[in-house]
């Protein structure tokens, strides 16, 4: 294996990472947001407010990509990994 054909690979395998952690992380991004707002709006300081909600949040938009990611990861391995691995370079 080249060095190009692995800073390739290690960037495109990269990229699908990026790709399918992206709705989790808004998600996690914009309850938090409202969430801090809400704590500000109304002086409530408390430290376990902000772990539930996220957290309910990001199961929920976790279940509802499954099929997304599955199909992302499984499109990397088909069109890079294993012709790689078939081709032996």
């Amino acid at each position: 294996m080249s060095e190009s054909l692995f800073y390739d690979t290690l960037r495109q395998g990269i990229w699908a990472a990026v790709t399918m952690a992206t709705p989790i992380l808004i998600v996690a991004l914009v309850v938090g947001l409202a969430i801090g707002l809400f704590q500000a709006l109304t002086s409530v300081q408390e430290m376990t407010l902000t772990f539930v909600p996220k957290l309910t949040a990001i199961l929920v938009v976790f279940w509802m990509t499954m099929g997304f990611m599955t199909q992302t990861l499984v499109a990397f391995f088909d069109g890079h990994i294993i012709p790689m691995i078939a081709g032996g370079s």
